[in-house]
């Protein structure tokens, strides 16, 4: 699934999101020996997963992780043009509503280092159903995040605010993009919305798949 579109403009100005639960995110400890490492274990089944295999009525939320890469933090002061006006709390509050309505738990999260992300993609390998991935510069670039996507093995949407495809060719290439089950570019914040409603049905097929 590749979507595509014009940069449109952040929208109005939502309300701030509500207070949620964190999530302790924390890099993953060194092997202290300096031997081999052990051999990486299958990624941990959800709690929504889990239960919609064993045909339960009452299902937990099913969680995604909305990460984000570098300088997001600046949205609404860099390049409005580009970007547009919206900050990235409009972005989150946004998801919050929009999560609400189909049934999903968020945890949203901004870092401008590539170790972080790399570090809350494991983390979403052992908690959560799916990811939405803005990364930001480092799409471009990183073989670690790619690394990390591939082996989380959940279904990720990627995401750009503005359309990669009529900007400089450096970014058209996406890192990203090799282990996302689609794309959508050019929408401006919108864009996550509609990433989170592809997740959705995304994760309500898998667990069909799976209980068959």
């Amino acid at each position: 699934m590749v979507v595509q579109g014009n940069m449109a403009a952040g929208g109005p100005q939502a309300k701030p999101s509500r207070e949620r639960r964190g999530l302790s995110c924390q890099p993953a400890a060194a092997n202290a020996g300096g031997g081999r490492t052990a051999p990486l274990a299958p990624p941990r089944r959800s709690a929504y997963y889990k239960a919609a295999l064993l045909g339960r009525e009452s299902l937990p939320l099913p969680t995604v992780f909305i990460l984000n890469g570098p300088n997001l933090n600046l949205l609404g002061v860099r390049e409005p043009a580009v970007y547009g006006r919206g900050t990235l709390a409009d972005i989150e509050a946004r998801c919050q509503a929009r999560a609400q309505t189909l049934g999903l738990e968020i945890v949203f999260h901004q870092t401008n280092h590539e170790g972080q992300l790399v570090d809350w993609i494991q983390q979403a390998r052992e908690t959560a159903d799916g990811i939405v991935l803005n990364a930001g510069a480092l799409t471009h670039t990183s073989v670690a995040i790619l690394d990390a996507l591939s082996t989380a093995g959940l279904p990720v949407i990627e995401v750009h605010l503005s359309n990669i495809f009529r900007r400089e060719r450096f970014r058209h290439h996406s890192y990203v993009s090799l282990a996302a089950s689609g794309v959508i570019c050019g929408l401006g914040a919108h864009g996550y919305e509609l990433a989170l409603e592809a997740l959705a049905n995304l994760i309500v097929n898998r667990s069909g798949e799976g209980g068959q």
